[in-house]
């Protein structure tokens, strides 16, 4: 584990990442926009599967629609990610909110692409809402654990 060596940035990886001023910034525009993309689809077809927004017999139709823009932002956010994380990996391996984070998105990513497409892409009626509010508490739990990453203090504080 290379990159978890030294106090950051005094790895490779990290002095790399951040001997530019606009590395960070453009990888966090691009992580915020990623999220932006994949909830906001997911959250049409939650909406759909609710019945509030669509109506639910076009479901499947809505779901096929997103789903390629659903793959592709979430893509751009775990890349983005990825390299946010390289950017300070100590801070963010010892700090709780990004521990949740991390723990969320693996939730929400397995349950987006289980039993939320399965229900979606079916005609069941009966767990159609409370699927979808899981769905939504899950990514709710992703974003709001990702805002608080920055008022976590690192172990031994600043």
């Amino acid at each position: 584990m290379l990159f978890l060596q030294g106090t950051p940035p005094t790895n490779a990886v990290s002095v790399a990442l951040n001997s530019a001023e606009w590395i960070f910034p453009t990888c966090e525009l691009f992580h915020i926009v990623g999220f932006g993309i994949s909830i906001g689809t997911i959250a049409f077809v939650d909406l759909s599967l609710m019945g509030l927004e669509f109506t639910p017999k076009d479901t499947p139709r809505l779901l096929r629609a997103t789903a390629p823009w659903t793959l592709v932002a979430l893509v751009v956010v775990l890349t983005a990610g990825l390299l946010l994380f390289l950017t300070n990996p100590l801070h963010y391996v010892y700090n709780s909110a990004f521990q949740l984070k991390i723990i969320t998105l693996f939730l929400a990513i397995l349950f987006n692409y289980t039993i939320h497409r399965k229900v979606a892409s079916s005609g069941l009626a009966q767990p159609r809402v409370a699927v979808a509010l899981v769905s939504l508490a899950l990514w709710l739990c992703v974003v709001a654990s990702g805002l608080f990453i920055a008022f976590v203090p690192e172990p031994g504080g600043y």
